[in-house]
């Protein structure tokens, strides 16, 4: 048996968006334990709210699990009736514009697995068995399926695990059997895709377990590939963290560079404040500069680079009027002790910037 995958890093999961205006992605995070504010760590839309896009999101993602699970070995579903559905990701442009980069599309020359076509027979076929080769928490298993039945759509694929399970060594994640030539030449992208997301969510559950803090939730950051942000942050909550904003539209975040222009952290909050930014998030590096940032309004404050006994303090002055997050300095050795502070969150850039690939590997055998 297959072990299940971690409720979301402890604590209240991110609330409900304080934005007004709807977006097409919106992990964003509240402020406060007002009723509101229980409902949307529930889950639930406040009285007389529409759902926000997070809750649609967790709802699009335990839909995809259980499409997954009830798919049969063979399935013959078309590319674009694949059931993985992620807001502001579209599937099968990614598909094919991975697999064009790969065959060289549009370049001289190109637009062939040159190998495969030459050694391969057009008729032969291929069984084959995708593993993991390390311990891992499992993502991208959906996209590796839409690069094989691109190139195949009568492939035969039988998905062994889900997006979020955590498996041991040697663990097999697909089973398949199709056109060899078409397995070969879909076999690296769906390699690449499964092993960056799968270490993106070992990593993030690594970090979960290093916390050990129920009252706590892991964040990522902005720290993501080009062009991959949306998937990068997939893996993350497939690891059993949350997001932090999604990039620069949907929160505002005010570091030492906006304070250095504004004059202050007080100053910059209040601009922010008065063009109608939602919510706001503020950097502080030192404890006299909290006041002056919850008194202009900030939703938010980023603690940063702050020692645990400095993060008690600062956790004592906020008193509860805005969520608090320590950034920076933070590693699997040092994150326990920051969440036990007594902060909302901790963030870590490395989720997404630095995570190894997972050892996943495939072999086929000639049928």
């Amino acid at each position: 048996m297959r072990s299940r995958a971690a409720p979301a890093a402890g604590g209240p999961s991110p609330l409900r968006s304080l934005c007004d205006r709807s977006s097409p992605l919106a992990f964003q995070f509240g402020t406060g334990s007002t009723p509101q504010a229980s409902q949307a760590r529930r889950g639930v839309a406040p009285d007389g709210a529409q759902p926000s896009e997070r809750m649609r999101t967790l709802a699009l993602e335990a839909k995809n699990k259980k499409l997954l699970r009830l798919r049969k070995a063979n399935d013959s579903a078309k590319p674009d009736l694949m059931a993985f559905t992620l807001l502001g990701f579209d599937l099968d442009k990614f598909v094919r514009e991975t697999l064009d980069e790969d065959l060289g599309v549009g370049l001289e020359g190109g637009g062939a697995d040159v190998t495969s076509t030459s050694v391969i027979p057009a008729d032969a076929r291929f069984s084959g068995v995708m593993d993991s080769r390390d311990p891992v928490v499992v993502a991208g298993l959906p996209l590796a399926e839409a690069f094989f039945r691109s190139l195949d759509p009568g492939v035969e694929i039988e998905t062994l695990v889900a997006d979020g399970d955590s498996v041991n060594s040697g663990t097999d994640l697909m089973r398949l059997k199709g056109n060899a030539r078409a397995l070969l030449t879909a076999e690296r992208s769906a390699l690449n895709i499964v092993q960056h997301l799968s270490g993106i969510a070992t990593m993030a559950r690594e970090y979960v377990d290093a916390m050990d803090n129920p009252d706590c939730t892991l964040l990522d950051t902005r720290k993501t590939l080009p062009g991959l942000r949306v998937l990068e942050k997939y893996a993350v909550r497939m690891g059993g963290a949350q997001n932090h904003r999604m990039g620069l539209w949907d929160a505002a975040m005010i570091k030492d560079n906006h304070v250095a222009v504004a004059g202050s952290v007080g100053e910059a909050v209040r601009r922010a404040r008065d063009a109608g930014v939602k919510p706001i998030i503020c950097e502080v590096d030192r404890l006299d500069q909290i006041e002056p940032a919850i008194e202009a309004g900030a939703h938010h404050l980023l603690l940063d680079n702050m020692s645990p006994d400095v993060l008690k303090d600062a956790v004592a002055i906020v008193a509860g009027r805005t969520a608090t997050e320590a950034s920076g300095g933070i590693n699997l050795d040092t994150i326990k002790a920051k969440a036990a502070s007594g902060v909302d969150y901790c963030s870590v850039g490395r989720l997404t910037q630095s995570a190894p690939a997972a050892d996943v590997g495939l072999d086929f055998t000639p049928l």
